[in-house]
C-alpha cells in the first residue's frame, strides 16, 4: 500500500533484534525503511541487521543499555551521525524477571525493571522528540503491554512500568504536538522467544478460556498496527492506546 511506504525513513527500534521488535525492524525494511537496531548485545543486533540488509535498505546495528541515560544518549547520537535524522522511534525493550513473591523482590530488581520498561522509553522520547519537534516531525511508538490494565500476577514491577508508559504516551504527545505523533501498541500475549519458557499446555487452557481468540499472537501480527502509526495513514492519531491483544484485556 503506498499509504505505508517508508521509503527512506529511518526507523530506531530499542529491543529490535529479538521477538516483536524483530518483526518490526524487517516489517519496516520490507517497506523500505532503514533501521537502527538497538539492544544490549551487539552481535544479536548485527545478525538482524544482515536480515534487515536483504530488503535492499540500510541497517545500522548498535548496543546500548535500554535503562542508562548515557547509554542511550550516546546511541542516539550515533544513529543522528549514521542517518542525519530519526523519523520513527520505537520504544520496545522490556523485560520481566520472575521473583519467588512479592516480599521479594528486590530494589535492584524492582529498579531493573522500571529502568528499562520507563525510565529508558522516557529519556529516548525525550531525547529524539525534542529534536524531532525542532526539525521535520516524526512519530514515537511505545510498546506496553496489557499488565498495565489488568491484574498482572508474578510481574507486579512490570505491569506499574507499562502502566507509566501508557501514561507518558499521552503526555508526550500533548508536550511534542503538533510535529510529533506519540501513540502506544498494549501488547498482550505473544509467542516470542521468551514463551519458550512458558508452560505452554497451560497457557493454551487459559488462552482457550478467557481470551476470544483463544491463541497468543505471533511477533509479525504486531507489524502492522506500528507501521500504521508511522504511516500519513495515522496523520490525525496521537495519544491512541491500541491493544493487539486477541480480546485478552
Amino acid at each position: 500500500m503506498d499509504e505505508l511506504d517508508m521509503t527512506g525513513k529511518v526507523v530506531l527500534i530499542t529491543g529490535g533484534s529479538r521477538g516483536l521488535g524483530k518483526a518490526m525492524s524487517l516489517g519496516f525494511a520490507r517497506h523500505g525503511a532503514n533501521v537502527a537496531i538497538v539492544s544490549r548485545k551487539l552481535d544479536s543486533c548485527e545478525a538482524t541487521a544482515r536480515e534487515v540488509e536483504a530488503f535492499g535498505v540500510e541497517a545500522f546495528p548498535y548496543a546500548a543499555h535500554a535503562a542508562d541515560w548515557e547509554s542511550l544518549d550516546q546511541m542516539v547520537d550515533a544513529v543522528y551521525e549514521r542517518f542525519g535524522k530519526v523519523d520513527v522511534l520505537i520504544n520496545n525493550a522490556g523485560m520481566s524477571p520472575l521473583y519467588p513473591s512479592l516480599d521479594q523482590v528486590s530494589e535492584e530488581l524492582f529498579d531493573k525493571v522500571i529502568g528499562v520498561n520507563l525510565k529508558g522509553p522516557f529519556r529516548l522520547s525525550a531525547n529524539i522528540g525534542k529534536r524531532m519537534a525542532e526539525g521535520g516531525g516524526g512519530c514515537i511508538i511505545n510498546v506496553s503491554s496489557i499488565a498495565a490494565v489488568n491484574a498482572s500476577p508474578n510481574s507486579e514491577p512490570y505491569g506499574a512500568a507499562k502502566a507509566g508508559l501508557n501514561a507518558i504516551t499521552r503526555s508526550f504527545a500533548y508536550a511534542y504536538g503538533p510535529k510529533v505523533r506519540v501513540n502506544c501498541i498494549m501488547a498482550g500475549p505473544f509467542l516470542t522467544d521468551i514463551s519458550k519458557a512458558w508452560d505452554m499446555e497451560a497457557f493454551e487452557k487459559r488462552a482457550e478460556e478467557n481470551i476470544p481468540l483463544k491463541r497468543g499472537g505471533k511477533p509479525e501480527e504486531v507489524v502492522g498496527a506500528a507501521l500504521y502509526f508511522a504511516s500519513e495513514s495515522a496523520a490525525f492519531t496521537t495519544g491512541a492506546i491500541l491493544a493487539i491483544d486477541g480480546g485478552a484485556h
